[in-house]
């Protein structure tokens, strides 16, 4: 396998990213990261951090908690590899659509959802980590 040169890693508001983001740093030392802030709609079951927010600040929240992930996890020297996108849309749908238009070599995703909305679709098969690697073509490290 080719090291990659881009990796994509979701941020979504859910504990242990900080874990897939410290995994890509190390695990592909002269890859870029996108650390893709994804902000889940209203409409959707569960929002970022698994609340919903009612105003127009949500994107601004997201974009502040990936910067306040990348500095709990990253160096100096690491965090300039890193940099915030910023998504709206389902996870499952969005991971894999920019992982494909920013023509990423890897995706990094965190493998469980947490909480009781997080085990109901583990039992059924659709947490977000099971639709990522269905609908990515790039390789997918999933850690647990």
């Amino acid at each position: 396998m080719v090291d990659p040169d881009l990796v994509l890693v979701p941020s979504l508001g859910r504990p242990d990213e900080d874990e897939a983001l410290a995994y890509a740093l190390d695990a592909f030392p002269g890859a870029d990261v996108i650390l893709l802030a994804v902000v889940t709609p209203l409409d959707a079951p569960l929002s970022e951090g698994a609340v919903l927010e009612r105003d127009e600040k949500r994107v601004e929240r997201a974009r502040r908690r990936s910067a306040a992930l990348i500095e709990s996890v990253a160096d100096p020297e690491t965090a300039d590899r890193v940099r915030i996108e910023v998504a709206e849309g389902r996870p499952g749908t969005v991971v894999p659509r920019h992982a494909a238009d920013r023509d990423v070599d890897h995706v990094v995703v965190y493998g469980h959802d947490g909480g009781s909305a997080g085990l109901v679709r583990r039992v059924l098969g659709r947490d977000v980590a099971t639709t990522v690697v269905e609908r990515t073509s790039r390789p997918v490290t999933v850690l647990k």
